[in-house]
């Protein structure tokens, strides 16, 4: 028997994990996935779920959306990648982490399968979530995509209710290199006749998506042509919103326990999509929506979004590591107060790095480095890119380096800032 922390080695070792090595680790078909569902008898038709795809936020909406379910009553299962310290993030019921003694067991009992199918190491954990779910008779669990959508393992399941948070630059060299390509991509997670909310109406990609849910008959709701944000500021470490049903006049005051003004962008998603499950009769009472929005922290373990970790220097940490994602946070810097920036940052080398670098402001100072893994772009040519586009800084091996740098360089008033990737955040963390 091995016990946790062998486990998990093993799964990082043997199973070829997109996160580290790339793009060599997907398999282009649901093949895999559903060899290993029918060995368990077919955990993804035991529970009802939410699928949910996007490029950018399908992690705050899949933990907000979770969180509301919960509140309302529901035993809510949540499926989210990559983890940022622990595997077992991935995994939870109501919150809490799927138990180790269960990965171990898992992972021993399905040796002979792995063996003989090969699967990824996504493939495996969507079966070992869907496994779980099903064993803990969740009433409820929000699923939320890997990658894509269409060939993603998680789509192997029929939810109550689709959502497509937007659509932007990323994963390009798998996905397609235009945005009704990638849009195509994870519209393969529309299912017959499954209502589907979709984030934001953009007009180079919205015809993707009324094509598809129309050859799907599938119901099609464009949140932000259901809902308008008409009042956000910046609370503490939330957001105070104002939000507004287009069709009834009347205000909604939300307390979200999320930073980061994107965020407003996600909550229409959430609110759309709650509408819809509730018309669908599930139980959703006002008071489980506004709880739910206030402690999603709490209630999910969301963590790497605009997340101020302490104070004095401000000290930040965002998971957002693509062209979009990037943009928000930038944007976010301009609502916050600091006198000098420090930003900690480094990417995998499979982004569009050159479109992401000019989006920067040059005037902060940088500390370029590498995650310890095998995808990272090393920190001497980041710093090489970089300084092509005017930013000026140091390079260190290691993320823990430069985030020490980081804090010697800094004064109370100033701002720190780590971003870039998962992995630069998790290491930072």
């Amino acid at each position: 028997m091995m016990n946790y922390q062998q486990t998990v080695d093993y799964l990082y070792q043997h199973l070829p994990m997109f996160t580290r090595v790339g793009a060599a680790a997907l398999k282009n078909d649901l093949h895999n996935t559903l060899e290993l569902c029918a060995l368990l008898d077919n955990p993804q038709h035991k529970f009802k779920s939410i699928h949910i795809a996007g490029t950018n936020g399908k992690g705050s909406t899949s933990h907000m959306l979770a969180a509301v379910l919960q509140q309302a009553g529901y035993k809510t299962g949540l499926y989210t990648s990559p983890h940022l310290q622990d595997f077992r993030e991935r995994i939870r019921v109501n919150g809490q982490l799927v138990p180790e003694e269960f990965v171990v067991e898992f992972t021993e009992q399905m040796q002979d399968a792995i063996a003989k199918i090969e699967p990824s190491f996504f493939e495996l954990t969507v079966a070992m979530a869907f496994h779980y779910f099903a064993l803990e008779q969740v009433d409820i669990a929000v699923i939320e995509v890997g990658l894509g959508g269409r060939l993603d393992s998680t789509n192997v399941i029929t939810p109550e209710l689709s959502v497509i948070t937007n659509i932007s630059y990323d994963h390009m060299h798998i996905l397609g290199n235009t945005l009704p390509l990638i849009a195509a991509e994870k519209a393969g997670i529309i299912k017959p006749g499954v209502p589907v909310v979709i984030g934001e109406t953009q007009q180079e990609v919205q015809p993707v998506f009324l094509e598809k849910a129309a050859a799907m008959q599938a119901p099609i709701h464009f949140a932000d042509q259901e809902w308008l944000v008409q009042e956000s500021k910046l609370s503490g470490s939330g957001l105070e919103l104002g939000v507004v049903n287009k069709q009834q006049p009347e205000m909604k005051h939300i307390h979200l326990d999320l930073g980061g003004q994107y965020q407003e962008k996600n909550i229409l998603s959430v609110l759309s999509a709650l509408k819809i499950l509730q018309l669908g009769g599930w139980e959703i009472p006002e008071t489980a929506v506004q709880e739910g929005l206030s402690h999603v922290r709490k209630l999910t373990g969301l963590r790497g979004r605009w997340e101020v970790v302490s104070k004095h220097p401000l000290l930040v940490m965002d998971v957002g590591h693509n062209e979009a994602g990037i943009a928000e946070i930038m944007q976010q810097l301009r609502h916050t107060v600091y006198q000098k920036l420090h930003i900690v940052v480094g990417f995998v080398k499979d982004k569009a790095v050159d479109a992401v670098l000019p989006l920067f402001p040059v005037t902060a100072s940088y500390y370029f480095c590498k995650a310890q893994i095998p995808r990272a772009l090393d920190e001497l040519t980041l710093m090489e890119m970089a300084t092509a586009h005017g930013l000026k800084g140091h390079a260190y091996g290691t993320v823990q380096e430069a985030l020490q740098a980081a804090k010697q360089h800094a004064h109370k008033e100033d701002l720190i800032l780590v971003c870039g990737s998962f992995f630069v955040v998790a290491e930072a963390m």
